[in-house]
């Protein structure tokens, strides 16, 4: 495998997310509606597609609790199959509940739906009072005041030593984050990542797994072949996408085990997807490329 260029996604790749993001998505639901989803619900989510942006996952997941309280009796990973088999994300989410409930119920679901709120908690979650107060712009009602945000609670997965490795290539970023808690992510690794060479939340709408975002990187570089590194298996079919949409590069799509697909059972869905590799974490990377 030849890299001209390498793109990185952020959550599970450059920074663990378990007890941060991940924990937001649950904590945020229970906090509203009393009730919320396993852990490990969360990856049914994500291997499902479309669930690139966290916020959308935790709108689509209090849908299924709201759902299960109407008399919904599917399990969550039956429920995400019937978003998959409607192409992933938020909008199958709502046509999986319309399905699946009674109009009666199915309005009374999304009467009590409040995507405003839950993003409201989970940034207060997330983020922690300061934070919150300086990229949100307001102040964090009293409960949630002295709170310090899991964003500190994310262990640094990038080795020192794949760090210079990749300090003497070119290296880009594409991550569902938006640019600020990208940067502070960033920052936190000690990669300096040209905005240029950056697609965050802010700067697509599409999302993985479109393949425009990574194309327009390729071009940046002027690469003739890109290695994009994630941890799901939207971030694999971004590269399978781009390498469709444009067919005169090359693009690879390399998996890791530090996100949410782990072990054998991980590997497993990964190379279903086609991915090019797969490995134990990203600090495999430069062995896999020289």
């Amino acid at each position: 495998m030849r890299a001209d260029c390498v793109v990185l996604d952020i959550d599970g790749v450059l920074v663990d997310v378990a007890d941060s993001y991940r924990r937001a998505i649950v904590e945020s639901i229970e906090r509203v509606y009393d009730d919320t989803i396993p852990r490990e619900g969360i990856q049914a989510f994500k291997d499902a597609g479309g669930f690139n942006n966290d916020w959308e996952l935790t709108y689509a997941a209090a849908l299924y609790v709201l759902a299960r309280q109407e008399g919904y009796a599917q399990s969550v990973e039956a429920f995400t199959d019937r978003i998959a088999e409607r192409g992933g994300g938020l909008e199958a989410a709502e046509d999986v509940v319309e399905i699946a409930l009674s109009p009666a119920a199915t309005e009374r679901v999304f009467g009590r739906w409040d995507r405003e709120r839950l993003h409201e908690v989970f940034q207060w979650l997330y983020l922690g009072a300061d934070l919150y107060g300086d990229l949100e712009g307001e102040t964090p009602p009293g409960v949630l005041v002295d709170h310090s945000g899991f964003i500190h609670d994310e262990p640094v997965l990038l080795d020192a030593s794949t760090r210079e490795w990749l300090a003497d290539r070119a290296v880009g970023v594409l991550t569902g984050r938006p640019a600020s808690e990208a940067e502070i992510a960033l920052s936190r690794v000690g990669l300096a990542i040209p905005e240029t060479h950056r697609f965050t939340m802010d700067d697509w709408k599409e999302g993985k797994p479109h393949p425009r975002a990574l194309v327009a990187l390729a071009e940046r570089f002027d690469a003739d072949s890109v290695v994009f590194v994630g941890d799901t298996l939207d971030d694999v079919r971004t590269a399978r996408n781009a390498a469709e949409a444009d067919p005169d590069r090359d693009y690879y799509g390399v998996g890791v085990l530090t996100g949410g697909l782990t072990g054998e059972r991980g590997k497993g869905k990964y190379e279903a997807e086609g991915a090019a590799a797969v490995l134990d974490s990203v600090n495999d990377l430069p062995e896999l490329l020289e």
